[in-house]
């Protein structure tokens, strides 16, 4: 059985410790709830708990539960790997894509979008082949490229870190999405201010926070069984 209220009472216990360690306040990190495999009952209820950012990494669940829920007062993210083809389904019904990670894509967004859209650039710190997005290596030309498409406005940069990964990798990959963020923040870009970190899920969110997360994407700790 799931109980979402008891499920949200744990995370919030773990989450104010974490501001508390990372000497952060609660109104620097916003959480967005990862709706991708829950019911939309279990969803209803997250939104009852005052969550109303919530993310879909697939186009046909983001369509499927906005259709649901028909809910003007959600703010809603994709953070899957969003394919060029599916672009014109999506990107006029989300406020934030956190998977910017090709120039193919931007271009895309460009033809497609009706108003500017808020992106995170997707960059692989890990260095893992499973995962996408930049190397830390080619970001700042990947930056600088993007000025060449006025509707995407660079908010900030994306990350993952190892699943497997022990407390001391998953720190280093934090810090070092941290590092860059300043990096491409310094140039004082219009089109990049990239002021925002998208880092930490339900395992690892804590040290996300410690080491300067603005978004972390939450869902199974929410959407576990008790």
């Amino acid at each position: 059985m799931i109980n979402i209220k008891e499920n949200v009472s744990q995370f919030e216990g773990k989450f104010n410790q974490a501001l508390k360690k990372g000497e952060r306040k609660s109104s620097t990190v916003q959480v967005v709830a990862v709706i991708k495999n829950s019911p939309i009952q279990l969803t209803k209820e997250i939104i009852q708990e005052g969550f109303n950012h919530l993310a879909e990494n697939r186009p046909e669940g983001l369509l499927e539960k906005q259709n649901e829920l028909n809910n003007q007062n959600i703010t809603w993210h994709f953070i899957g790997n969003l394919q060029t083809r599916k672009v014109k389904e999506i990107i006029n019904r989300i406020d934030f894509l956190h998977s910017l990670d090709r120039l193919s894509l931007a271009k895309e967004i460009e033809k497609r979008a009706e108003n500017s859209i808020a992106c995170f650039v997707q960059v692989n710190i890990s260095g893992e082949n499973s995962k996408s997005g930049i190397h830390p290596d080619k970001l700042e030309e990947f930056i600088t490229q993007l000025a060449d498409y006025p509707k995407i406005k660079i908010i900030g940069l994306m990350t993952m870190a190892p699943l497997l990964g022990d407390e001391t990798v998953i720190r280093s990959v934090f810090s070092r999405l941290k590092i860059c963020q300043e990096q491409i923040a310094k140039k004082k870009l219009p089109y990049a201010p990239c002021t925002e970190l998208s880092m930490g899920m339900s395992g690892d969110y804590q040290i996300a926070i410690e080491e300067g997360a603005t978004y972390i994407r939450i869902g199974s700790s929410f959407f576990k069984s008790n």
